[in-house]
Order: C-alpha cells, then sequence, then structure tokens
C-alpha cells in the first residue's frame, strides 16, 4: 500500500497506513515491546502471529493481500441457522435415551451418536433411538471400531420408519478412522471396497447418507489445521477412487458423503479452515469429473477435544462457545458442542444444556447464521484462507506421493509430521506462549472437581493440549514454595501474583506472610511454624533485589533453605529464576524436585498419550 492510501476506520474516518503504525508503534513502546529506535513500520512483524503450520497472521488485513487471490467456494445460505447436533457416548442406553430426548426436547436437532468402543453398543441402538423421531431428527453414526456392524444396526432400527428418514442422516461408514484412532476392527484395507459398497447399498436403501470424512480422528492425535484439512481430503479421494472400482460414480459418491472437522477456539483460524476446505473439495470433485452442481460440500463441525481441560472445567464453557461462533461463521452445516464436563466423564444433564444452548443462543439471539458467509470479503481472513487451502493442497500431494493415506499411515510419515507439530505445539505451552486458562494460567488449587461417570472402555485416544500439566496437577507437590516478599504490597504483589499461578500451574501450593522490609523481617517469618520449606521464591522490585537481594540468599540457605529461586531475571546468587517466556514445565519439575529430595516430581510422563474426550 503506498503511503496515500487510506485505510477506513472508526467513525468513518480516513487514515494513512504511517498514520495506524505511529499509533500502533507508540503502544508497544510503551509495552516495551518495541524499541524506542525501531521504526514505526516494525509494528507489523511485532505484531504478526504465526500458526502451528507456519501460516502468518497480520494484524491488520489490508487490500493488497487479496489482490491476485482465486474467487471464494461459499458456503450455502443458512436462513434457519445451523444443524444444532448433539453427541452422546454412553454405554448405558436407558441413561443415553433419556438424555437424547432431552436434547431434542429441547433445541437439538439431529444427533452424532458414538456407536461400539466408548459409546453404546451396536444391539442397543434400538433402545438408545426408542422415542426418537427418525423422520425428524437426523441421526449420524459415529463406529470407527466396527462401521458396519453399526450401519446394519441402525439400518434395522429404521426399517420401522414409514415415513423417509430426515434429511442428513448418515450411517458415518469411515474406513481408515479406526486406524488413526489406534482401534481394534474397522477392516484392513483390501476390505475397503467391500465395506464402502455395502455402507452405499444400506445408505441408498434407506435414503441417507452413507460416509462421513472425520478430520478430528488426526485432530485429535494433536494434528495442526493444515494436516488436519490435508488427511480429510487424501481419505475422500481414497473414497472416492475405492467406490469408483465398485461402480459407483464420483456425482453419487459426492451426495453419499459428509466432512467433520474440529472447530478450536482460535476463532479466525477456524474460520479460514472450514472455509478453505470447502474451496479445495471443489477443487477435487472438479478435477474427479463431478457435475458443477455435485461440488458442494456437507460440513460438521465438532468443538475440538483436545483444546478441552480437566482442571477448571467451566473454562470449556468459553472455549466452545468461541469455538462454535467461528464454526458458524465459517459456514459449517451442522455444528456439535461438546458438554464443558466431557472431558470428567460421561457430561451431566447440565452440561448437555450448555452446550446445545450456546448453539441456540448463537443462531436465535446472536443471529450469526442470519448472514451467509460473513467472513467473506474481509481482508486478513481471505489470505488466511487462500494460505490455509494452498497448504492444505500441499499436504494432500505428500499424502498422495506415499501412495495414499493408508500407505502414510503404514509408513510413519503422517505421524511423523504430526508428531513434529505436537512437539511445537508443547513448546508454546510450555512457555505459555500458548496459554490455557485455568491450568497454565491462573489455576485455582483448592477447586473441587465435579464428579462424572466414567466412560465406558475403548474410548478415543486424544492427545489434550493441557496434559503436561494436568500430570503435574494428579499429584499434588505435598511441600509448599515459601514465597519471600520484599518491599511493600505494591512493591511485590506483581511478581507474587506471577510467581503464585506459575507453581499452582504445576500443583505447588506457596506460604506468604506479607510485606517484609529487611532480611530479618523475612528470616523471621521463615523461621517460624508456617515456614522452613526447602524452596523459597524471592519476588520484589529489582531495586530490592540489587540492594538486599544476595543477602537474603545468604541468609536463607543458612536458615535451612536448599533452593533459592528469584521471580525476575536470572541473578548470580539464586539458583534458578522465573519470568515471562520461561520453559513453565521445566521450572516446575526442578521445583517439585527440589520439593522432594528422593526424585519423585509427581507427575506422570507427558510420553504418555491420555484416553479422554
Amino acid at each position: 500500500m503506498t503511503s496515500d492510501a487510506r485505510l477506513s476506520l472508526a467513525e468513518g474516518g480516513q487514515h494513512t497506513r504511517e498514520d495506524w503504525e505511529r499509533a500502533a508503534a507508540a503502544v508497544l513502546r510503551k509495552a516495551r515491546r518495541l524499541g524506542e529506535d525501531a521504526p514505526d513500520h516494525d509494528v507489523w512483524e511485532a505484531l504478526t502471529a504465526t500458526t502451528l503450520d507456519g501460516l502468518r497472521v497480520p494484524p491488520l488485513g489490508t487490500p493488497e493481500l487479496v489482490a491476485d487471490l482465486p474467487a471464494p467456494v461459499r458456503p450455502p445460505a443458512r436462513d434457519a441457522g445451523w444443524d444444532v447436533r448433539a453427541w452422546l457416548a454412553d454405554a448405558d442406553a436407558a441413561r443415553g435415551n433419556a438424555a437424547l430426548l432431552t436434547d431434542l426436547e429441547n433445541g437439538a436437532t439431529s444427533l452424532l451418536l458414538q456407536v461400539g468402543a466408548g459409546g453404546t453398543a451396536p444391539e442397543d441402538l434400538a433402545r438408545l433411538l426408542d422415542g426418537v423421531l427418525l423422520d425428524v431428527a437426523a441421526v449420524v453414526l459415529d463406529a470407527p471400531g466396527d462401521p458396519l456392524g453399526a450401519a446394519r444396526a441402525f439400518a434395522a432400527v429404521a426399517e420401522g420408519v414409514a415415513a423417509p428418514l430426515a434429511a442428513g442422516t448418515n450411517l458415518g461408514v469411515d474406513v481408515v478412522a479406526a486406524r488413526v484412532r489406534g482401534l481394534e476392527g474397522g477392516g484392513s484395507v483390501g476390505s475397503d471396497e467391500e465395506t464402502l459398497r455395502e455402507a452405499a447399498t444400506l445408505a441408498q436403501g434407506l435414503g441417507c447418507r452413507a460416509f462421513v470424512v472425520d478430520g478430528t480422528a488426526l485432530h485429535d492425535l494433536g494434528a495442526s489445521d493444515v494436516q488436519e484439512v490435508g488427511y480429510a481430503l487424501a481419505v475422500a479421494v481414497h473414497l472416492l477412487r475405492t467406490l469408483e472400482r465398485a461402480g459407483i460414480g464420483v456425482d453419487e459418491a459426492a451426495g453419499l458423503v459428509e466432512f467433520r472437522l474440529a472447530a478450536t477456539d482460535q476463532q479466525f483460524v477456524t474460520i479460514a479452515k472450514l472455509r478453505a476446505v470447502r474451496r479445495v473439495w471443489a477443487r477435487v470433485l472438479e478435477l474427479s469429473g463431478a457435475s458443477e452442481d455435485r461440488r458442494q460440500m456437507v460440513l460438521h463441525a465438532l468443538t475440538s477435544r483436545p483444546m478441552m481441560t480437566r482442571y477448571d472445567p467451566w473454562v470449556n464453557q468459553l472455549r466452545t462457545c468461541v469455538a462454535a461462533f467461528a464454526a458458524g461463521v465459517g459456514g459449517a452445516d451442522a455444528v456439535t458442542v461438546l458438554p464443558f464436563d466431557s472431558r470428567l466423564g460421561v457430561p451431566d444433564a447440565f452440561g448437555r444444556r450448555v452446550a446445545r444452548n450456546t448453539s441456540t443462543l448463537l443462531v436465535e439471539e446472536s443471529h450469526v447464521a442470519r448472514v451467509a458467509d460473513p467472513a467473506g470479503g474481509a481482508f486478513a481472513v481471505e489470505k488466511l484462507t487462500d494460505d490455509l487451502a494452498v497448504a492444505a493442497w500441499a499436504e494432500l500431494g505428500r499424502l498422495e506421493e506415499a501412495g495414499g493415506v493408508h500407505a502414510a499411515l503404514e509408513d510413519g510419515s503422517l505421524h511423523a509430521r504430526v508428531a513434529a507439530v505436537v512437539a511445537e505445539r508443547d513448546r508454546r505451552v510450555a512457555t505459555r506462549a500458548l496459554p490455557l486458562t485455568g491450568t497454565s494460567e491462573f489455576p485455582n488449587l483448592a477447586e473441587t472437581l465435579p464428579e462424572r461417570e466414567p466412560y465406558a472402555e475403548g474410548s478415543y485416544r486424544v492427545r489434550p493440549y493441557a496434559e503436561p500439566f494436568e500430570h503435574l496437577r494428579d499429584e499434588p507437590a505435598s511441600t509448599p514454595v515459601f514465597l519471600a516478599t520484599m518491599g511493600s504490597v505494591a512493591a511485590h504483589t506483581a511478581r507474587a501474583t506471577f510467581a503464585r499461578n506459575l507453581f499452582a500451574a504445576g500443583g505447588v501450593d506457596v506460604v506468604n506472610q506479607g510485606a517484609h522490609d529487611d532480611v530479618e523481617a523475612v528470616l523471621a517469618d521463615y523461621r517460624g511454624p508456617d515456614g522452613g520449606q526447602p524452596v523459597v521464591c524471592l519476588v520484589g522490585h529489582d531495586q530490592a533485589y540489587d540492594a538486599w537481594g544476595a543477602d537474603l540468599a545468604t541468609a536463607l540457605r543458612e536458615a535451612g533453605a536448599t533452593r533459592v529461586v528469584v521471580a525476575g531475571k536470572a541473578r548470580d546468587w539464586a539458583d534458578d529464576s522465573c519470568a515471562l517466556g520461561v520453559d513453565a514445565l521445566d521450572f516446575l519439575r526442578r521445583t517439585r524436585e527440589a520439593l522432594a529430595p528422593t526424585g519423585s516430581t509427581g507427575g506422570r510422563s507427558t510420553d504418555d498419550t491420555e484416553e479422554s474426550r
């Protein structure tokens, strides 16, 4: 953009790019995020975020970002809002039936049923669906371990329905998801054609869809957005090829398939991902020879399982609300909001109510679905959509070069790329560059978690983002850290709060006796009935550290402390330090080892993958 180009800002004001850079630079300098001598245009680099896929997200959309982009593939208009799809994974068919009927009577418009592993047994489907009007409420099955068994069981139930099944009903067959989720069953590569042919025949007889391309299977293991979309496209391409060999043409096959992707609390990335997958799928169908009117995608968004936390689960309501909003804006045809307590076990009635009402409020009161593709035309969103589409197409190419999705799973190349993303995300979580409210930020050690019934055996493998911190919280340290506050409350409160929250994120409590003006005042409390801890953390102004920090550290060691930590930049007289950007997990493990000299850190290995919702 040239220097005389205008940017439309608040209240119709017109300002140059340089005006914005100058204003933004002033704020960043005040926050010490930009040097005093740095040019104003450095704000672009300072404020540009980078996704786990390496895609750059600028702080402000400008016209030149979209000057050469192709026309977007827009979702169809949804006059009545999106399909509110309630999720159920409960081995108790009677309890599940009551939950489903309550959902349908109070705003849900379709059902996503986990059948088999971790859910309802196929033989219990009739009991589960008792009283459900299958000609009114669509049912989508999720049974990667035994997709045909679940499809046959549902077909037996649906045979008694006189009217056509509700639009959107889907047998949910996915011949790849079982391998990704590590479930037994699901058939081998050689049996895919037989499985897909029978599923298509069943679906045609019932007048419903047959297949789901479930990108959340890879997302649950930690995949990035680009990897999830690329994987989903590769599964869909495998589906089209296999059905073609079975004598089912591309137009017919396209009408039998639905996509399922994860919606996270990364709002703009989720919006762009859902818009991008439509464009790339349309391109796949175009190259496959599909008719132009058959290139539209049916897209279901499921709020992310890995983003959910077990500790402070109430925050999950905020995460899923943002994710549902992004899914709706991104053009999802159906949205499933996972209950906030789904990480704890089978959700209760309140959790399910909040989940379905999240969509209802967004559709009925916030009117999010009133406009088709509301993010369309936003410069930054359009650019991110294009970047995601191009990167996902490249990922599809890598999977094709490996010999297809099954071959990429067999040779480990797909999992290797996912592992690299997991490592980078773990680094961001550990340094709290990716903060997790209630877990790595602002944890509450005194909270009492709600109790829920455990899931049935065989639950899906999920790699929660909060898992490393949760492992530490699962076994709290038995000994607290002594917080040595230096100076007045005003002088030490910022660093004391930072340190207290950091320790709590690792299951470590602190003891603190208020303000101290000198070494003797601190020692008096340390030698008191609540003192004597092996680890002490000094918190105060840099001026206090310079004036009497070294003397205090020496005195505390002489009084029995074995490890002295300072909140702020490292000091020669301290054994350790903690400040913004520190690897919190490494710091917490070192601290816990010092609190428990036997070497017990109180946490499980973070290499273990949790089986969880």
